[in-house]
């Protein structure tokens, strides 16, 4: 496609602002890492909401949703649907106690929970491990759609993304810090949002298509809509439905769905200005992201399995798509093509918004773990604020360059690093929602942990067939799910059970410090109340109420997402009363927030 004159103004403007966003951040930016990683600590709840939302809005989330559709149905979306759960209990549980915790990244966390070498290792290699390695992984993924998109609407090769897809996020990510990237991420979501649903407009407005009525009444996808899956049919609602919401949210380390909060969403969390700010950062997020933003995309995936129903009607119109990326994911990008001049620079500004908002996240984040836990932590401790700032914005551009080539070279479509990723943390979520709670477990646990399930995915994924493994209405992967989550959960509590528990006095420590309560912490808790902190040891026990707010926020959100849904495919009357739902949810769910204490 070539651009016209107007879209290539739209784009100029786009990069115009992002850079201006980069150059008034970098003012307060460079003072320090504080400010650098976390923007002074003292952002809203509404701005810092809105960054999580936009940086897991990347250019490969439509893409995967498409392929996820086209594949299997909507009901396919189950497989992360399922991290709303996840996301309810971060917000009523685990956000006020990570903010309450005042480390700078969530790894400071493992020198304040364990003590000793266990700790400095684990907080150590994690930071290279998860900065590092898991980082430039899940960008070479976001990376990859950038190439597609790139390929199929402007004929750019591989190389020619990368490089210029680079470009502007770098600008406002080395000046501006996480200021920077938290107020290019709210300019970028307004654009990208828009752009979504212009596309799924468009979409359905296609000749092929004739409308969302005929989409949706087209034979074509007639066994694609549903929002669940074939409850008759075992094989299929099993790994689809019942897997992801018994086992999967609760037991799979995933990128901005970590059980017990993590990553870029601790991040945002440890910014926040209290545990009000910390708790209403992380609801909005997971309102925006499970009830909001999935629906232009599934419209857009329908329409174009009217369009290509499958790969080879694509290759046919699109002969110069690399048989490398023909995917089901591609159909996206294909879809775009059809946009005309001024629409097509919009959706490209709102692509260019959605790649650039999730790589400014995770290079911020990767280089905070690399500076603050690897860097500062064991290579130079003395060092100056400025220096680890300058070290940081080396950091980010290096993590970049890692990320092109992974793209590059390693990478071919988005399910498979879905799936890597997936696999590689089952088994170790349990561990993140347990520490905090079960004074028993230790440094040791997760080091064992860790090493296990990485080696056991690395197995699964490279060694043994999903047809080898399959069984009873399972699936490869799910098998392979499955068996990682049991084997994994055995070793870490037998290892817990079988090695010494942190002393006591890093236990008292971390107890006063993020008071967490409940009879998990009970043998602590009478060792505090022995030295004369009785308050501290009593009333602190919010779990009920907690677990109440989990529930209903989990049903209020789920209530509006297939509301949403049930509107746009005309059944009018299941939208109203899941719309009625919803509001009365939300009503029960604020009388019972009021009731937990938050600073």
């Amino acid at each position: 496609m070539v651009l016209a004159t107007i879209d290539l103004i739209i784009i100029g403007v786009f990069f115009l602002i992002i850079t201006g966003i980069g150059y008034v951040a970098s003012k307060t930016a460079g003072k320090d890492t504080s400010q650098f990683f976390l923007g002074g600590r003292g952002m809203p709840w509404w701005l810092l909401g809105v960054s999580m939302v936009a940086c897991t809005f990347s250019a490969d989330t439509p893409n995967l949703v498409t392929g996820m559709v086209r594949e299997s149905g909507v009901a396919k979306n189950w497989a992360w649907w399922a991290f709303l759960i996840t996301g309810m209990v971060t917000v009523f549980i685990y956000a006020k106690l990570w903010r309450r915790s005042n480390v700078l990244t969530d790894l400071e966390f493992y020198e304040i929970r364990y003590t000793g070498k266990a700790a400095s290792f684990l907080r150590g290699f994690r930071s290279i491990y998860l900065g590092l390695f898991f980082n430039v992984l899940i960008m070479g993924s976001v990376t990859l759609a950038a190439i597609k998109i790139g390929g199929v609407m402007l004929g750019l090769e591989p190389w020619e993304c990368v490089v210029y897809g680079s470009i502007g996020v770098l600008i406002y990510s080395v000046l501006g810090g996480l200021k920077g990237v938290i107020w290019a991420d709210f300019f970028q979501y307004s654009i990208a949002m828009f752009g979504a649903v212009l596309a799924a407009v468009v979409a359905v407005k296609q000749p092929e298509v004739g409308g969302l009525s005929a989409l949706l009444s087209n034979p074509v996808i007639a066994d694609k809509v549903n929002f669940f899956p074939d409850m008759s049919n075992p094989s299929v609602f099993v790994p689809l439905l019942i897997i992801p919401i018994a086992v999967q949210w609760w037991s799979v380390w995933y990128p901005g769905a970590e059980p017990g909060g993590g990553g870029y969403i601790a991040q945002r969390m440890l910014a926040a200005k209290n545990e009000k700010n910390a708790i209403g950062a992380t609801l909005l997020f997971n309102f925006m992201h499970y009830a909001i933003r999935p629906w232009p995309w599934i419209i857009v995936a329908l329409a174009s399995l009217v369009i290509y129903p499958d790969l080879a009607s694509i290759k046919a119109h699109f002969p110069n798509i690399s048989d490398t990326y023909l995917k089901d994911d591609i159909a996206y990008p294909v879809m775009l093509s059809r946009l005309s001049a001024g629409w097509l620079g919009l959706v490209i500004a709102s692509l260019i918004a959605a790649y650039m908002s999730t790589i400014g996240t995770h290079l911020n984040w990767g280089a905070s773990y690399v500076v603050n836990d690897f860097y500062k932590r064991f290579v130079k401790p003395d060092a100056t604020e400025k220096h680890l700032v300058a070290i940081a914005r080396i950091c980010t551009v290096l993590l970049m360059i890692l990320a092109g080539a992974v793209s590059l070279l390693f990478l071919d479509n988005a399910t498979q690093a879905f799936n890597i990723l997936l696999l590689s943390g089952a088994g170790t979520g349990a561990i993140y929602l347990l520490r905090w709670f079960w004074w028993r477990i230790n440094a040791i646990t997760e080091i064992i942990a860790m090493i296990f399930a990485t080696a056991l995915a690395v197995v699964l994924v490279f060694i043994v067939k999903d047809e080898a493994i399959a069984f009873w209405v399972f699936d490869g992967f799910t098998a392979k799910l499955l068996l990682a989550v049991t084997l994994t959960t055995i070793v870490w509590l037998g290892t817990t059970l079988l090695t010494k528990p942190e002393s006591m006095e890093t236990l008292k420590r971390f107890y006063r410090l993020t008071h967490p309560g409940g009879p998990g912490w009970k043998k602590v808790a009478t060792e505090v109340a022995l030295e004369s902190d009785s308050k501290l040891a009593k009333g602190t026990w919010e779990m009920p109420v907690q677990l109440l707010c989990v529930f209903v926020g989990s049903m209020v959100i789920y209530s509006s997402l297939f509301a949403i849904g049930s509107f746009i495919y005309s059944r009018t009357m299941a939208g109203i009363i899941l719309l009625g739902v919803a509001s009365i949810g939300t009503i029960i769910l604020f009388k019972l927030f009021g009731k937990l204490r938050a600073e």
